[in-house]
């Protein structure tokens, strides 16, 4: 099992850094620890420090005072910009992933710090004597909204499950029937993607049972070019939405759908904490740690097994075909523009009974 090493705080933080250096799916599964924090020490202010792309996860988000963002990849004069920003001004600062650089800026930002860490005989195993509590990074058997919570458990605080979606007050109107669907066919990595004509299919079933398409993606010059090439071969009344609206705008787009479908990616993590009906397309992803996180679920175990198609209230598990599913690499060349064999042999027709399913 990996280990936890618990700290209680002297005094109540005024202020809280959360760090999280990752993607959108990454940025939105930290809410639940976010919201622990807030609960337990109502009166901090939380402040967080991410990626600017990932910036849009928490739009409205009640539980965040600030939003530090950073490039992915920052050049010197990026970190004489934000690093006077973090430089001692938080009572805690917790870092979720356990690589260097959320470490360091651990460091940089508070005296009391609590972090992931690499387990005992990984490369990084020192950092666990500079922080005041910690949590070993289980990348294989625990879904990373439960890894997150560790650093709960470490601090010595009750855990919340919920996630937090963007929210936007705006509301532009895209005179959607009442009754729609969206479909999200574009993944940012190739290894994720299903087939076209998977999607034109279930597209198609959807329109036919009286359901409007709608279609999400985002701003990406190859992303806009999918989808449009795709709206070609739908029903004329289908929406595209690639690149037209914010994250906050999309989840509310998103929570009056019918239902949701889509592979293994950030929106499809955002549109189960709407909590309607998802469908999520896996391939060669481990579903115990990566799959969208169910809505309502509460309980302290993971809400999927490695393998097998599984529902779990709001959220249809589909993995993809062959017995070496989920292999957990970057497609079957092993880099992420590869192709996945195991979701270009997923035919059309077990997504559509998990869609029927669904809809009941």
């Amino acid at each position: 099992m990996p280990l936890i090493k618990a700290y209680s705080l002297k005094r109540p933080p005024a202020r809280i850094l959360l760090i999280a250096m990752r993607f959108l799916g990454d940025a939105l599964l930290t809410t639940p620890l976010i919201h622990s924090l807030k609960q337990a020490f109502p009166e901090a202010k939380i402040d967080i420090l991410i990626y600017r792309n990932t910036a849009g996860m928490f739009e409205g988000n009640p539980d965040i005072n600030r939003i530090i963002a950073t490039p992915h990849r920052p050049k010197f004069r990026d970190y004489l910009e934000f690093i006077p920003r973090i430089f001692r001004r938080y009572d805690l600062a917790l870092a979720v992933q356990a690589g260097d650089r959320p470490f360091i800026y651990s460091l940089i930002a508070a005296p009391c710090r609590v972090g992931a860490v690499p387990p005992k005989g990984a490369t990084g195993w020192w950092k666990r004597y500079f922080l005041n509590g910690y949590a070993e990074h289980d990348n294989e058997h625990t879904h990373t909204v439960l890894q997150n919570l560790k650093l709960a458990d470490a601090l010595r605080i009750p855990r919340s499950h919920a996630l937090i979606p963007p929210h936007s007050d705006s509301v532009k109107s895209f005179l959607l029937s009442p009754e729609y669907a969206v479909l999200h066919p574009y993944p940012q990595w190739t290894y994720k993607q299903w087939t076209k004509e998977g999607w034109l299919e279930i597209g198609r079933y959807l329109r036919r049972n009286g359901m409007r398409l709608v279609l999400s993606g985002g701003p990406g010059a190859e992303e806009i070019g999918y989808l449009n090439e795709l709206q070609s071969e739908l029903p004329k009344d289908t929406l595209n939405l690639a690149g037209c609206v914010p994250l906050g705008e999309l989840a509310g787009i998103i929570a009056r759908a019918r239902c949701f479908v889509g592979p293994d990616t950030g929106i499809t993590h955002l549109a189960a904490a709407t909590g309607i009906p998802v469908v999520a397309l896996f391939g060669p992803t481990n579903p115990v740690k990566w799959t969208p996180w169910p809505y309502g679920y509460g309980q302290d175990k993971n809400p999927f097994e490695k393998c097998g198609d599984r529902q779990v209230n709001n959220v249809y598990l589909i993995q993809g075909e062959g017995d070496c599913v989920p292999c957990d690499l970057e497609g079957c060349e092993r880099h992420r523009s590869s192709r996945s064999e195991c979701l270009r042999r997923l035919p059309a027709q077990r997504v559509i009974e998990a869609i029927r399913q669904v809809l009941q």
